[in-house]
């Protein structure tokens, strides 16, 4: 009997990780959308990032809505159980993702954002939920092995999903030459996901799970917003998410330069899962700081896993594009990252410094210069963004107390930056002065801001008398 309920949360833990890979999936498969859709409706750069508006608003939404839920009622997700919140939110995204069937049918803009939406309103219930639930499903004493073990299939996601999602919709270059490529193929991809989302929601209702609760604190004042660190922290969290995103998302409109690469969207999809790959590559890393490794052992595997992620990212692309070599040269910037991420030293405040100022060379380098120079410098902002979020968030919170969730809520409505930076960038770019080339500009900027958080938080803690140097670990 014992043995049989092992199985039962194993098969329900691997259920639950897998949402991990949708959500990344889908966020990571925007930046192939984004350029046929605006191919296809004739937008500007500002109205394509509408996408990624859309898509990240609703995270905001839905983690507002809880918020304020969980305040006025109490946490709605102790009360109807979280297995509950689990399916809800999978059967919202299983809808939004079948709306792209209608929104196909009447050819406008705004239905294809109204889909993407629910998709991620429905992501946002997911994201509360599964994180303390994977963390709660078995010995406790593992609950942070299990969510690194999350976070590394959601980078996974990010990494094929451009690649699965590219050949939905283009097939493979290998076979033929891609041309005409109607909005219809986008129906097959959504419907396809509906239905996963919705078994993958009938075996959650149906599997015999443990029902974890967190543990409430009711507070009636905002008292977290008194505590520094986490304040600028809140805009760490919304620069980072809006950097993240908007690098991958403009990159579409970027690779069709003629001084970057002067290709079209059929033959992006390699790219952009290299740029998602980079956190993958990154966060891979970051989680060997969860396991008790010697010191000469994690040496070794801090250079030999980021050539493992950067090769399995390499396979998957292969098997559509069938030649790859011109992603080879990219391993140059991925000893770049080994390097500052040994001066991290597995420090969050010291990672995050460094990283920050790592990036901001990188995208003065990409600004400066044209080719695969430019664009891997570029790429090169998914390696040192991948383990920031938890080196934000542990510096955000430590030394909240009571405030801790109270102060973790915060956090994760600026996600909120996703929203907003994209499209920003995207009205840069649309002005004749500046350009798609010149508009990362944007990146420097908050690059430049995550490393002055990072030294700037060293000092705030340090007069509060709290201990900053918690492990980095993996990404979000």
């Amino acid at each position: 009997m014992e043995q049989q309920k092992t199985t039962n949360h194993n098969a329900a833990l691997a259920t639950i990780i897998s949402v991990f890979f949708f959500w990344g999936f889908v966020a990571a498969s925007n930046g192939v959308l984004i350029p046929m859709l605006k191919n296809h409706f004739k937008l500007n750069q500002f109205q394509s990032q509408l996408v990624d508006y859309a898509f990240y608003f609703a995270y905001f939404v839905g983690s507002l809505i809880y918020f304020f839920w969980s305040k006025a009622l109490g946490d709605p997700f102790n009360k109807y159980g979280m297995k509950k919140g689990l399916v809800l939110g999978l059967l919202i995204s299983a809808f939004g993702a079948m709306l792209f069937v209608p929104a196909v049918s009447m050819n406008q803009y705004i239905f294809f954002l109204v889909g993407l939406f629910v998709i991620a309103f429905g992501f946002s219930l997911l994201q509360i939920v599964a994180n303390p639930f994977v963390i709660n499903l078995g010995d406790p004493a593992k609950g942070s092995f299990r969510l690194n073990l999350a976070g590394s299939i959601n980078s996974l996601g990010t990494s094929l999903g451009p690649v699965i999602f590219g050949f939905a919709l283009f097939g493979s270059p290998k076979s033929a030459a891609v041309t005409n490529i109607g909005i219809e193929a986008v129906k097959l991809p959504f419907i396809i996901l509906s239905v996963v989302l919705v078994g993958v929601a009938l075996f959650l209702a149906y599997s015999k799970l443990p029902s974890p609760k967190n543990e409430e604190v009711k507070e009636s004042s905002m008292g977290a917003l008194k505590y520094p660190q986490l304040v600028l922290g809140m805009l760490a969290i919304f620069i980072y998410v809006g950097v993240e995103v908007t690098i991958g998302s403009n990159m579409g409109a970027l690779l069709e330069k003629p001084e970057i690469k002067g290709i079209d969207h059929t033959q992006i999809a390699k790219y952009i899962s290299l740029y998602w790959g980079s956190l993958m590559i990154g966060r891979w890393t970051g989680a060997l700081s969860v396991f008790n490794l010697s010191s000469s052992t994690k040496m070794i595997l801090k250079i030999l896993i980021p050539f493992v992620a950067f090769g399995v990212v390499l396979f998957f692309n292969q098997l559509r594009e069938g030649a790859v070599d011109d992603l080879y040269i990219y391993a140059i910037w991925i000893i770049v990252f080994i390097i500052a991420n040994f001066m991290g030293n597995e420090k969050p405040a010291r990672t995050l410094m460094i990283f920050g100022l790592a990036a901001t060379v990188m995208m003065l380098i990409g600004l400066f210069t044209t080719g695969d120079v430019a664009l891997y410098s570029f790429m090169s902002g998914g390696l040192f963004c991948s383990v920031m979020w938890p080196c934000i968030f542990n510096l955000a919170i430590a030394g909240l107390g009571k405030y801790t969730t109270q102060g973790s809520s915060l956090l994760v409505m600026m996600i909120l930056g996703g929203a907003i930076i994209p499209p920003l960038q995207g009205k840069l770019a649309d002005l004749p002065s500046i350009g798609i080339h010149q508009s990362y500009w944007i990146a420097v900027v908050c690059f430049l801001f995550l490393a002055w958080y990072g030294y700037r938080v060293k000092g705030l803690l340090q007069k509060q008398g709290i201990d900053y140097d918690q492990g980095t670990g993996s990404g979000h």
